[in-house]
């Protein structure tokens, strides 16, 4: 077993940290960093203070397909792109990086996150595996999250055509009715 440099395992754990930060769930760490799971879980807990949630990672690509997290996905995968295509960034440290963009973007528009960053870092999978495409919408030109071998002529996204309940949540009215 060869020995591991102490540089190397410096960045893992700055690596670790900065996902744990931004809200990665433990079995992302586990794929993206060469650290022990019991590591990861000390760390876990130094940062935020609490053990990691458990259960099962989003597993199926239908989730990025509705509403509001197509909108958010579709974003999303255009920041990662963009940073792909025009930066040394790569895997997991471009996915970093185009979280924390859109986590700002978020912000300076005083939107809700909607995309986790484990679901950010799923549905670049996803794309990987040819599993999801982008296409234009017919209307604004936006590129959008679809499935990757259905069809989409004249596919028009859902912030020019939203579903008729659309923004009417339990949380959108009690808002109505604070004002």
């Amino acid at each position: 077993m060869g020995k591991k440099s102490v540089i190397a395992e410096a960045n893992e754990i700055r690596l670790a940290s900065e996902l744990i930060r931004l809200g990665a769930r433990l079995q992302l760490l586990e794929a993206e960093t060469g650290l022990s799971r019991e590591r990861l879980l000390k760390l876990y807990k130094e940062i935020r203070g609490e053990s990691p949630p458990k259960g099962m990672l989003p597993f199926s690509t239908d989730w990025f397909l509705t509403w509001q997290p197509n909108i958010h996905a579709s974003l999303f995968i255009e920041i990662h792109r963009y940073l792909v295509e025009n930066t040394a960034l790569t895997g997991i440290h471009a996915i970093a990086k185009a979280y924390r963009l859109y986590r700002e973007h978020l912000a300076v528009h005083g939107l809700d996150e909607v995309l986790s960053l484990t679901r950010a870092w799923t549905l670049v999978r996803y794309f990987d595996a040819d599993m999801l495409r982008t296409v234009p919408c017919t209307r604004c030109g936006g590129q959008f999250v679809v499935h990757t071998h259905d069809l989409y002529d004249g596919f028009v996204c859902g912030c020019c055509q939203p579903p008729s309940r659309a923004g009417k949540t339990r949380k959108a009215k009690e808002e109505a009715l604070a004002c």
